[in-house]
């Protein structure tokens, strides 16, 4: 796991400045030290992380044919180097995640062919990471699938961030699994929204308790002061979500949302809702990945939640109208990039 902790750079006074200053003294601490060739088919995080690690983005080419097939081929010489593959792999309107997923599996299987040493894939964003388990009987546990597929074409070590369940991550995977966790970057945000107030840390499910106490502990240390914590109840059954229950101290306070994703946002609306109700004096909905599918632009437009705030991770093209005048991304390429050093120097 790859996580900055403010300790890790001695100068450092308050865990707020982890997302500055603690990426570039891990990119400053190993610049010249770097042996590995950088790759990206990602049109938005490949050039900022690039340009964060100081490094240009390696040549390929990429071949679609007329019946839809297409051949990865690498540009350059690999030969006995270490390649890093970038790509987050989230559906876009004319390009699936599946597509994405082989292509991916390609390139790394054309590294290896081509001879490089050691192949490791970051993945911002992982598709078929929620598929960990067994619904019912006969469901197959895709996560797992998916580790094979990338493990059969050579793949020898995957990164991505704050992964839906970690355990159930690492355990898919028989190579090195590591999960980057961007909660300095949403910490670095709100400690000056809540410089002068008193704030609750709400997990919106139960699932979510650990993630979000984690987060809290980490957001109390950088405020230098208690932060509360609370739990809203959520049940599924054959007539779809319910649940009202809110435990913990919500009124007078800042209710802060913490999850790992936003998909419809059903999720964070209801808890949203629940806080009001109970009266938060403001709601900030955090998650990693911003998904949105329909109908979250509708959900989400809600007065209940003040401000929504993802990163970099997936771009936010779904979100419309009022819902996207109050998203905030954090960009995570110098997060991305200070992880890429982290591990590419082996450690």
């Amino acid at each position: 796991m790859y996580r900055i902790e403010p300790n890790t750079v001695p100068h450092l006074q308050s865990p707020s400045f982890a997302a500055g200053c603690a990426i570039q003294s891990f990119l400053s601490h190993w610049m010249a030290n770097r042996d590995f060739l950088y790759f990206s088919f990602d049109p938005h995080l490949g050039a900022p992380v690039a340009s964060a690690l100081g490094v240009p983005m390696g040549d390929y080419e990429e071949t679609v044919f007329e019946d839809g097939e297409h051949r990865m081929r690498v540009q350059q010489p690999v030969s006995g180097r270490h390649c890093v593959v970038l790509d987050s792999l989230y559906a876009e309107a004319t390009l699936s995640a599946d597509r994405k997923l082989l292509r991916m599996a390609f390139f790394i299987g054309a590294l290896k062919a081509a001879g490089a040493r050691r192949v490791s894939a970051v993945a911002p964003y992982l598709c078929y990471s929620r598929k960990d388990r067994r619904a019912q009987v006969g469901d197959p546990i895709i996560t797992r699938h998916l580790a094979q597929i990338l493990e059969a074409v050579g793949c020898d070590q995957i990164l991505t961030v704050d992964v839906h369940n970690l355990a159930s991550f690492e355990n898919a995977f028989r190579i090195p699994a590591d999960n980057i966790e961007g909660q300095a970057l949403f910490v670095d945000h709100l400690v000056s929204r809540l410089a002068n107030q008193q704030a609750v840390v709400v997990s919106p499910d139960a699932g979510g308790i650990k993630r979000s106490e984690t987060f809290r502990r980490v957001l109390e240390q950088a405020l230098g002061r208690p932060v509360e914590r609370a739990m809203m109840e959520k049940l599924r059954g054959p007539d779809g979500v319910r649940g009202d229950l809110l435990v913990g101290p919500i009124e007078g306070r800042v209710a802060v949302l913490v999850d790992d994703l936003i998909n419809t946002g059903s999720t964070l609306a209801r808890a949203a809702r629940a806080c009001r109700q109970h009266g938060a004096s403001a709601v900030y909905a955090l998650a990693t990945h911003g998904l949105f599918v329909d109908p979250a632009s509708d959900t989400l437009a809600s007065a209940d939640i003040s401000e929504l705030v993802v990163t970099t991770t997936v771009p936010a093209f779904r979100l419309r109208g009022a819902a996207a005048a109050k998203l905030v991304q954090l960009d995570c390429s110098a997060l991305l990039a200070a992880a890429i050093e982290y591990h590419c120097q082996g450690r």
